[in-house]
């Protein structure tokens, strides 16, 4: 892989030991939540069959994806606060780095089309069963996981071919591809580039599709004569539009930007927001605002 360094260390978060066992106790304990919690969602939908319908397919892809992106980053995280597993190879380094970037990816289409299967909820209610039908729908969800594992290939191909000369201590307590680059003794343009146009292609694309829909939603929403009318439609997108704001609001921080080398330290407490409390946040905002899950549940 032409590099000199085999290994990285892990710094994870700075502070004495009581406050790395607090942390610990936090990160388990949302680990555990999140978990459980996307996994009820999961389960739930699959045992209501009124909950059998587009929507909560979507959502149970999202549930199932949330579950493998903390997996991804809390168990290892919490064995650098540790102490137990600070030191991480340079090819699972690629590899965390390639899973977290793919499922995050993937995140962002399948949040897209959700929002335009709202849209065609609200706005074409009478053919929406006849649009979206388990065939698109299933082809949806099929080509948001392609589209975000293929999206981050090449970026990853590219960091593996970075020369690592020294140090190996990496900031964080993940493999994120600003850390990597920080590190790097060879030319990062070549990433840097590439991570700014994945990053505009992943993240500025779906966030515009999520944006259109949701304009088209709330004018038809806003046409509805009756209160109770618009009550009821809102009620169906408020959910998911509290999870697109809180994920592409940290997403879009942390790498829609030139360069890739500032602020590490900030980046630190995003990734911890995207990691932690995204996933954990995710199934109580879709069972406490959405009146179908609260009565199946």
């Amino acid at each position: 892989n032409g590099t000199s360094v085999e290994e990285f260390i892990l710094l994870g978060f700075p502070g004495t030991w009581h406050f790395q066992v607090s942390l610990v106790v936090v990160f388990a304990l949302a680990y555990f939540l999140a978990v459980i919690g996307n996994t009820s969602i999961i389960a739930l939908v699959w045992m209501s069959s009124n909950l059998h319908t587009p929507m909560y397919f979507f959502l149970c892809n999202l549930s199932f994806l949330e579950i493998w992106y903390t997996t991804g980053a809390i168990p290892k995280a919490v064995g650098v606060m540790l102490g137990t597993s600070q030191t991480i190879s340079f090819s699972v380094c690629i590899f965390q780095l390639f899973f977290l970037l793919s499922l995050g990816s993937t995140e962002c289409f399948l949040l897209s089309v959700m929002a335009y299967d709202r849209y065609l909820a609200i706005c074409h209610p009478l053919r929406y069963s006849s649009l979206m039908n388990s065939v698109l729908s299933t082809r949806l969800a099929l080509s948001s996981w392609l589209g975000g594992f293929l999206a981050i290939s090449l970026l990853a191909f590219l960091t593996s071919r970075l020369t690592f000369c020294g140090p190996n201590v990496i900031n964080h307590f993940l493999c994120d591809i600003d850390s990597c680059l920080a590190l790097s003794c060879s030319d990062t343009w070549p990433v840097e580039l590439a991570t700014f146009l994945v990053s505009i292609i992943v993240v500025v694309a779906s966030c515009v599709v999520t944006l259109v829909s949701y304009v088209y939603i709330i004018s038809s929403i806003l046409r509805i004569q009756s209160v109770c009318g618009r009550k009821k439609a809102f009620s169906t997108c408020s959910a998911h539009l509290s999870v697109i704001t809180i994920w592409y609001g940290s997403t879009m921080f942390l790498y829609v930007k030139p360069s890739a080398q500032n602020s590490l330290d900030l980046n630190k407490l995003m990734n911890t927001f995207n990691t932690v409390v995204t996933p954990l946040l995710n199934p109580f905002i879709y069972t406490l605002r959405n009146k179908e899950v609260k009565q199946a549940l």
